[in-house]
């Protein structure tokens, strides 16, 4: 279980770089709107996901 809250974490952090990457001067400039979407998608599902799993874990007990 411990290792499914991590690999979300994991999800959580990769989606914060992706929506923070430069990516003005190169040549994928062109798809910054789409990686900025897919950040903040990512962010928002491992981040309920991670606050569903804590409501049910103080509520379990």
């Amino acid at each position: 279980m411990d290792r499914l809250i991590l690999l979300m974490l994991a999800g959580l952090l990769a989606g914060l770089a992706l929506m923070n990457i430069p990516l003005e001067d190169t040549f994928l400039a062109s798809i910054v709107p789409i990686t900025d979407i897919i950040g903040v998608l990512s962010v928002l599902v491992f981040s309920l996901f991670l606050i569903y799993k804590g409501i049910t874990a103080m509520f379990s007990k």
